[in-house]
């Protein structure tokens, strides 16, 4: 089973990059966020027109996950019990063969002394308390997306000069690791320990070029899914595709 996540930074414009992934990766699951398109102008037709059933929670502007899969879909969940108001659609969870499949597309905080940093913090409380319920359901659970958040030096490219910024922060990374606390695994250093691989580079002064990124994007497992863990690879060719996401694909594959 091959399940990937992709922060593809508006739909609209990486619609033909995607089904290209999809073409030539064949997932059997495909998590997408930050679809930036309201959720009735959600191309679901195209998708299924590849052999993919869809479920997504879309939302103008900057937000908006979706699950695209080869399997059936059920019992579909797309808020944060703790956060029933919250306007931003940021959770879509899922069953698919078994597996409890959580995409998200977490709060980026913007910077430490921000009030968008406090929404961060209350955003990962509720995402805690909705995982933790989860696992108690669900053995087969794999929690992926945007995660933002660096959690360790090693997942940075230059980790004196994002000491306790955004995403490097040491609130963030124990965030972090209270997920991975509830019993989940980082599948990415399961495979590779102490591999520099990062997942999002900025736009700006040619940071993909110069190989300059973060690891922000990150598939967590369950101790079950780890188990059949077989790989786990970052997709930085699409990175490189041209009027690219800034994000690259991850894609984890299981036995």
């Amino acid at each position: 089973m091959k399940i990937a996540t992709w922060n593809v930074n508006s739909l609209k414009v990486r619609l033909p990059q995607v089904q290209e992934w999809l073409q030539q990766h064949q997932p059997d699951v495909l998590v997408l966020q930050e679809l930036k398109l309201d959720h009735d102008q959600f191309p679901a037709a195209v998708f299924q027109m590849q052999g993919y059933q869809v479920v997504w929670s879309g939302q103008k502007t900057y937000n908006g996950v979706a699950i695209i899969s080869k399997h059936d879909i059920a019992e579909v969940c797309t808020h944060l019990p703790l956060l029933p108001d919250d306007p931003q659609k940021r959770v879509i969870a899922a069953t698919i063969n078994g597996v409890r499949v959580i995409d998200v597309y977490c709060v980026n905080g913007e910077a430490l002394d921000s009030p968008k940093f406090e929404y961060k913090r209350e955003w990962f409380s509720a995402l805690n308390a909705f995982v933790k319920e989860e696992l108690a359901c669900h053995e087969k659970l794999v929690l992926l997306g945007d995660f933002n958040i660096a959690p360790a030096d090693l997942d940075c490219y230059d980790p004196e000069k994002w000491h306790e910024k955004i995403h490097c922060s040491s609130a963030e990374r124990a965030w972090f690791q209270a997920l991975l606390d509830l019993g989940l695994h980082d599948s990415l250093r399961h495979i590779h320990p102490d591999a520099v691989m990062y997942t999002w580079w900025d736009y700006r002064g040619a940071m993909f070029r110069r190989k300059q990124g973060l690891r922000i994007d990150h598939i967590l497992v369950s101790s079950l899914m780890r188990d059949a863990l077989h790989n786990v690879s970052v997709d930085t060719e699409a990175r490189g595709w041209e009027r690219p996401s800034d994000h690259a694909p991850v894609l984890a594959e299981f036995n």
